[in-house]
């Protein structure tokens, strides 16, 4: 889809239009929730026969361009399913569980994440409503009313004053925050704009807040580079404890919350934090063949786990050049990135009919 509106090459729309048709079946279930990625090949995150929110949760983008290209309404009408389902539930503290049964339509254990399992849901649905030229009142709704169940049940402050997002286990706290939830920095300060109740700058603040406690988690480690996971319990802060989360795989989400962060405050720190991780990547990851991720970031000697990922390139890298570029290079009024930092157009009021005329 990127590359259709990115090039106009028509090849690219064919192939986007074709691969949704391929997808269609996997909504073929008795509550239209797609099933998992991972059934019937015991993916460890796949949970015995769930659905993951930040799989079904992030489509909604793609499909809704997927209907404006081809004219063909059923892709929107699928993803607005799955939001009628869930909008239907009874969620628990307001909050979206990980799993949910595509057959039943009941939630799975009550485990809620902003990171990994969850994460990019609460992104789509601030992004729908922004790719909709702030028409989609229920992805807008949506939105802010998840931040608010966030805020009252996940957000914590740690003694040394760091603010943090937890995790949240059938109501019972985990003190951890892993890397993939800081990119919730990033999307509290794009969402600020359309808070309700004057709070524009409060999410702001929260932007920032998390911002600084993402940073904090690079600037404690030897090489300048954030762990999987870090803590908040046992007397230490926005460091990991277990071997298992000491690694860096090349993530982008602590400098995509930098980049929005530059963006919508033009703080010269956020760049000023950006080239601090350019430069360790640079010392650290680089090698002959590329990047490479590092086995243990507390450690001063590198040990490289030999593999550079697919997400290196398509957002870690191009959220850094966006970091350092001018506001003018995709805007934000026209542009809305998915979770992969693929660009989409923002679907315009005016422009409904553009693509068929282009035709």
């Amino acid at each position: 889809l990127s590359a259709y509106y990115l090039s106009g090459e028509e090849v690219f729309r064919k192939k986007a239009v074709e691969l949704g048709e391929k997808l269609l079946p996997a909504f073929n279930t008795p509550t239209g929730i797609p099933w998992a990625f991972g059934i019937g090949r015991n993916w460890p995150w796949a949970s015995g026969g769930s659905s993951i929110l930040a799989e079904f949760g992030t489509l909604h983008l793609e499909f809704v361009h997927l209907s404006h290209l081809s004219g063909n309404p059923v892709f929107a009408e699928k993803v607005m399913n799955i939001r009628k389902v869930l909008n239907r539930l009874d969620k628990p503290e307001g909050l979206y569980p990980n799993y949910l049964n595509p057959s039943s339509g009941q939630w799975g254990q009550h485990h809620v994440s902003i990171g990994g399992l969850g994460d990019s849901f609460y992104e789509y649905l601030l992004k729908a409503w922004l790719m909709s030229d702030k028409t989609d009142e229920e992805g807008k709704k949506m939105y802010y009313d998840a931040v608010q169940a966030i805020e009252t049940h996940l957000i914590r402050k740690s003694s040394g004053g760091l603010t943090y997002i937890a995790e949240w286990k059938g109501g019972l706290l985990e003190h951890k925050m892993g890397h993939l939830t800081c990119f919730a920095g990033g999307m509290f300060a794009l969402g600020a704009d359309g808070a309700p109740n004057d709070k524009t700058g409060h999410h702001i603040e929260l932007g920032a807040e998390i911002a600084r406690t993402c940073h904090e988690s690079y600037d404690r480690t030897s090489m300048k580079l954030g762990p999987e996971a870090f803590r908040f319990d046992g007397g230490v802060e926005a460091i990991a404890t277990r071997q298992n989360e000491k690694y860096y795989i090349l993530r982008p989400e602590v400098i995509e919350t930098y980049m929005y962060m530059w963006r919508l405050t033009h703080d010269p720190k956020y760049r000023q934090w950006g080239w601090e991780a350019v430069e360790a990547l640079e010392k650290h990851c680089r090698v002959d063949g590329g990047y490479s991720g590092i086995r243990d970031v507390y450690n001063n000697h590198e040990s490289h786990d030999d593999v550079q990922q697919s997400f290196f390139l398509s957002e870690t890298l191009k959220y850094l050049y966006l970091l350092f570029s001018e506001d003018d290079l995709l805007p934000f009024e026209h542009w809305v990135f998915n979770t992969e930092a693929h660009p989409l157009p923002v679907l315009h009021k005016d422009d409904g009919n553009k693509e068929e005329n282009q035709k």
